[in-house]
């Protein structure tokens, strides 16, 4: 009994992404028509085909049956194989070719990624680059990338990483000067506990403290204030926030940098900004690695 092997990988998909429309969504248009129902449709042809059901379904989610488990289980790796054999035809290619899916977070979208993607694409035409902007640590398998990016702190042990952008950062805190003018210029950090601050937040609703370090002095501040915004894109509104006289925002330094340079925002605290190391691409260990991501980890190391 042959199964269609498309067929099969949709499958995969549903069960990595837990349900028919995350798995459309992660797929980009890449398996059967990219629509949930077709994707629905897809396993509902496969378990005829196998005379079992593969998928518990219900409105709210997906889940496999154990024989749809035990199915996905073996497939895996397979499917991972197959795509791995395939993808041997690239070194017969005079550039290689294919799609490379990232998985970066707000800061690597708007820091890192501009001064590198333009030149790879330039150097590897047949390249299409695509990027998931995600803050949390993802399972790169279950979203369908190939690799991502992500700091030391975050990185999982056995995941392979590589040095990508800047070695060194630093957050930096900063105001406008109408909000100076009105409440003071802090001397120590201690002194934004009685300010307006601007916060970011993670989907979990932690709220990451503001750090500072100054002669071996570690200083961890909660501070509040008028606005809290999710870490992501959403981050912008907090600069614009402080631009415009609300409080005090605290970010990484090259993203408040052109409105440093501006006068647009004064840099508070400089003494005590705390610097930290560089951004991380990670990827599984594999045996062979897809060949566009081959030549992503090839040219950011030169």
């Amino acid at each position: 009994m042959a199964a269609d092997l498309r067929d099969l990988s949709i499958f995969v998909a549903v069960v990595r992404a837990g349900g028919f429309r995350e798995a459309a969504r992660l797929s980009g248009g890449r398996l059967g028509d990219g629509s949930a129902s077709g994707l629905s449709e897809a396993v509902r042809r496969l378990e005829r085909q196998l005379g079992m059901r593969l998928l518990h379904r219900s409105t709210r989610s997906v889940a496999p049956t154990e024989a749809g488990r035990r199915l996905a289980e073996r497939l895996l790796p397979a499917l991972d194989e197959v795509a791995s054999a395939l993808d041997v035809v690239n070194a017969f290619r005079d550039r290689p070719a294919g799609t490379l899916r990232l998985n970066v977070p707000a800061s690597a979208a708007r820091l890192v990624l501009p001064g590198i993607v333009s030149r790879f694409l330039h150097a590897f035409p047949e390249i299409r680059l695509e990027v998931v902007v995600e803050e949390s640590f993802v399972d790169l398998l279950a979203e369908g990338c190939d690799a991502g990016i992500r700091y030391d702190e975050r990185l999982q042990p056995d995941m392979i990483a590589v040095p990508i952008g800047p070695r060194v950062q630093r957050f930096a805190t900063a105001a406008s000067p109408a909000y100076l003018a009105a409440h003071g210029v802090p001397a120590h950090p201690s002194d934004l506990l009685a300010h307006a601050c601007l916060r970011g937040q993670f989907r979990s609703g932690a709220m990451p403290a503001w750090e500072y370090e100054r002669d071996g002095e570690l200083v961890r501040i909660d501070p509040t204030g008028p606005l809290v915004v999710r870490v992501g894109a959403a981050v912008d509104l907090s600069v614009t926030a402080a631009m415009d006289g609300l409080g005090i925002v605290h970010l990484f330094e090259d993203w408040l940098k052109p409105h440093l340079e501006s006068g647009a925002l004064v840099a508070l605290l400089e003494p005590w900004w705390q610097s930290f190391p560089g951004p991380f691409l990670y990827y599984p260990g594999r045996r062979y690695l897809p060949a566009p991501l081959r030549a992503f980890v090839d040219f950011i190391r030169v």
